[in-house]
């Protein structure tokens, strides 16, 4: 997996950050022309006690008052500061990056209300930005004082660098509209520089990862297929790949899985067992301070169900033999620490046994990466359950913290995933000529509007651009062809300002054809804008009924890239032109 020499004629810096829910890390790659790119990460940061590959900060941000930042990662957590915000009113900001997440499936609003707030009059965008300008100064900090000459190297490289992102699987354009408004936001970019930043799956990056530190080059040559588990703070990234005989390319083999089960709801789930334990105790009031020192010492160190487990919190005088607190300490059985994880483990298992059911490709392996994944109870719990299904499971030696940002930059420099799986059904409604002999159009004649020339058309159509499960290839590209009508120029030309709503279906139904057959199973994906006035219209003469004016012109989208990507087509003197389209996300 070794990259060939930079062909470029000047050098560059490439940046990769993963803004992790809890922890964050920052990856970089000098591009030297002639010289094989070699991928770094930067391992010390402000106020961080631990200096080495595995160094990662707290995703925390301190606010004062006035809104300006007063301390972000390891400085957040050091002595006095917890004290210093107290005293003067700081807001901490923390999990910010849930507050964007995908609202889809999401069940259990008691999770969600554990959620910390955004601190006052600031978005989850804002402080993405002030969080990614620390990682970005942090970065110049390190490039500057560990390498020769370092100052001036950086003066040679800080107009070109280009910024990796990942985020989890189930992340798609309208959380890295939010990304890209906070590079820009943060001043690491321009507004116009868009192309310099460049997305990624937490699962592909941590492919690349695993490839690097664990999995053999033989195991891939034969073709068997990889499940890669990339536990997190806040998600549970679980995708599958296999490398075809013969290829240097990969292919993902089921549609990505992203689950909210990463090590924060451990904590919660926590929290709300202490909760209710503590309810009649007066160390009810310590409620937060016990769960964080659970989350720090017990949740880490847990490996054994059949073993107490204890919680330091206070002093040789705190005492409470009600609730099984003596010496300081909350004693909870290990049988109640294994259910604060049974979520995250339940999801893994079910997402694994239902990509065997569902793909006649072999999955021998399963790699765990990811913050969580260092957990020995995780590791030890998914070796028990996967291998009765033919998986071995295996976690690299090597930082599994470190796998997101220094993947990111390894699939960024040589990009071999050659196809992916659709995750729904993609599509957009549009109006078609009522059949009064087809009994779907009969069904809802009672929906049908006026059309050009007299024509009769019914609504809420859904055509379907991509169907859910397509292997898509890095040369496929989806159209749709569509047409506008109207009896008079002008109002046709004033309709050619476009916008194409696209959707997507999730739920349970094959091919839907209608929206009314199942309304909750679709959203709002985007808006495609495109100002196709300059198309000459075509006259067209209705059968009975008078002229009207029609233009044809075909939507045409890629799926394969981690972001979507738009155009419009149309036929120019028997050629096909094609200009780009704005793409808006919206919120699920």
């Amino acid at each position: 997996m070794d990259h060939p020499p930079y062909r470029g004629r000047t050098r560059k810096l490439v940046l990769s950050f993963d803004v992790g829910t809890t922890f964050s890390g920052a990856s970089y790659c000098i591009l030297d022309p002639g010289s094989a790119p070699e991928i770094r990460g930067v391992t010390r940061f402000p106020a961080q006690e631990q200096v080495g590959m595995a160094s990662k900060i707290p995703t925390i941000v301190y606010y004062d008052q006035a809104g300006e930042v007063r301390a972000v990662g390891a400085e957040a957590v050091q002595e006095g500061v917890f004290e210093e915000a107290e005293e003067n009113g700081w807001v901490k900001a923390e999990w910010f990056k849930l507050h964007i997440r995908p609202r889809k499936g999401e069940s259990s609003s008691e999770v969600s209300a554990k959620i910390p707030p955004l601190p006052p009059n600031k978005t989850a965008t804002d402080v993405l930005a002030d969080f990614l300008s620390y990682l970005f100064n942090c970065a110049k900090s390190y490039i500057c004082v560990t390498h020769a000459s370092g100052a001036e190297l950086w003066e040679s490289m800080k107009s070109d660098i280009s910024f990796v992102l990942s985020h989890p699987n189930g992340w798609e354009g309208y959380q890295q509209t939010h990304f890209r408004q906070a590079v820009v936001k943060a001043g690491l970019i321009d507004e116009s520089e868009g192309k310099r930043v460049s997305f990624i799956s937490e699962g592909e990056a941590s492919l690349w990862f695993a490839l690097k530190h664990g999995l053999s080059q033989e195991t891939m040559e034969r073709g068997e297929g990889v499940v890669v588990i990339d536990a997190g703070g806040g998600t549970i990234d679980i995708s599958a790949y296999q490398k075809p005989v013969g290829s240097d390319k990969f292919e993902e083999i089921t549609a990505p899985r992203c689950y909210f089960q990463g090590s924060v709801f451990v904590k919660i789930n926590a929290w709300l067992f202490l909760q209710s334990l503590l309810k009649d105790s007066p160390y009810l009031d310590e409620l937060d301070h016990i769960a964080d020192c659970f989350d720090r010492t017990t949740k880490i160190r847990f490996s054994d169900d059949t073993i107490a487990q204890y919680i330091k919190f206070g002093s040789t005088k705190d005492r409470d033999e009600e609730v099984g607190i003596r010496f300081g300490q909350l004693k909870l059985s290990g049988h109640d620490v294994a259910t604060f994880f049974a979520e995250s483990v339940k999801c893994i298992t079910g997402a694994v046994e239902e990509m065997l059911r569902t793909n006649a490709c072999s999955l021998k392996h399963a790699v765990l990466v990811g913050g969580f994944g260092a957990s020995e109870w995780l590791l030890r719990e998914l070796q028990k359950r996967l291998h009765p299904l033919g998986l071995t499971v295996m976690r690299p030696e090597l930082y599994v913290n470190k796998a997101v940002s220094d993947g990111a930059l390894d699939f960024h420099l040589a990009s071999r995933i050659q196809a992916r799986i659709a995750k729904y059904d993609y599509g957009t409604f549009y109006r078609t000529t009522f059949d009064p002999s087809d009994p779907d159009h009969e069904a809802r004649s009672d929906t049908v509007v006026p059309g050009a020339g007299g024509k009769t058309m019914l609504r809420g159509r859904f055509g379907n651009l991509l169907e859910k499960g397509t292997r898509v290839t890095d040369e496929k590209e989806v159209r749709m062809v569509l047409s506008q009508e109207a009896t008079n120029l002008d109002k046709l030309r004033k309709n050619l300002d476009m916008v194409i709503e696209v959707y997507c279906y999730a739920g349970k139904l094959e091919k839907p054809k209608f929206r009314d057959v199942d309304p909750d199973g679709f959203w709002k994906l985007c808006s495609i804008s495109a100002n196709l006035g300059h198309l000459p219209p075509k006259e067209e003469q209705s059968p009975g009924h008078g002229m009207y004016y029609k233009v044809n012109f075909s939507v045409v989208l890629n799926f394969n890239a981690t972001e979507l990507k738009a155009q419009v087509a149309w036929d120019e003197n028997g050629e096909e032109r094609r200009s780009p389209a704005s793409v808006m996300f919206y919120p699920d």
